[in-house]
């Protein structure tokens, strides 16, 4: 949090919690730190429901938000705006992705609400290994190296999205969660999770076994770019 200068005196930072141990491990921490910081700032908890039941909300909504009351924070949960067609989830199996269409309506509705409530800051759970694999992804389906960045301002500086676990690896946070007792909620993916980043992360975890030391390194050549050694943009064959 000091490294990326993630929270300052006055913000408002929406916590976006999928019932995921990495999210309410997240919830606690900045909870929990808000007590001794000797700043002030306001959180506001959201969950986007993909299994909103009628006009209440899903079971996976309900489970978090008494989670969440543990730690003395209220949940405010917004039906997802977009989901899947049931009956197109099988040509998902055979190849078709919903992932980014779904991600990327999960995160409007978000940019919208913290827009609405006065948020300045969206914290994410993301970890290491989720960086890691962000990369990864990137660099074998979509042509290009990036990342998920700890800190990332947009809109001119207007919304910053934090990252406070960046520096975790899942099973630091799988600890702190067995610590405190959370039970993670299932995950309401209509794909099982059984997606490309899925894919990717079994790879990294292969690399890792075969290569002592390769998510450090990896994690450290994300800040080590030596550009002069990268080809052109222009250059070479592109899919």
């Amino acid at each position: 949090m000091h490294d990326y200068a993630m929270l300052a005196d006055g913000d408002r930072v929406l916590i976006a919690v999928s019932g995921g141990v990495d999210s309410l491990v997240l919830a606690w921490l900045l909870a929990g730190w808000r007590r001794k910081a000797p700043i002030h700032y306001e959180l506001q908890v959201v969950h986007v429901d993909m299994e909103p039941e009628g006009d209440a909300f899903g079971e996976g909504a309900g489970l978090i938000a008494a989670l969440l009351r543990d730690f003395g924070l209220d949940l405010h949960v917004l039906p997802a705006l977009w989901r899947p067609d049931p009956q197109k989830l099988q040509s998902a199996a055979l190849g078709h992705d919903f992932c980014f269409q779904c991600a990327r309506s999960r995160r409007t509705q978000l940019f919208a609400y913290a827009r609405q409530c006065g948020c300045n800051k969206i914290a994410f759970g993301h970890h290491r290994d989720d960086i890691i694999e962000t990369f990864l992804l990137n660099l074998t389906c979509a042509g290009n190296i990036s990342t998920m960045l700890p800190r990332q301002d947009l809109f001119s500086g207007r919304l910053a999205l934090i990252r406070p676990l960046a520096y975790l690896d899942k099973g630091e946070i799988e600890r702190i969660g067995r610590d405190l007792g959370l039970e993670p909620v299932r995950s309401a993916c209509p794909l099982s999770e059984k997606t490309k980043r899925r894919d990717i992360h079994q790879l990294a975890e292969h690399i890792y076994q075969y290569i002592p030391g390769a998510k450090e390194h990896i994690f450290a050549a994300l800040g080590n770019v030596r550009q002069d050694y990268l080809l052109k943009q222009s250059g070479g064959r592109r899919p």
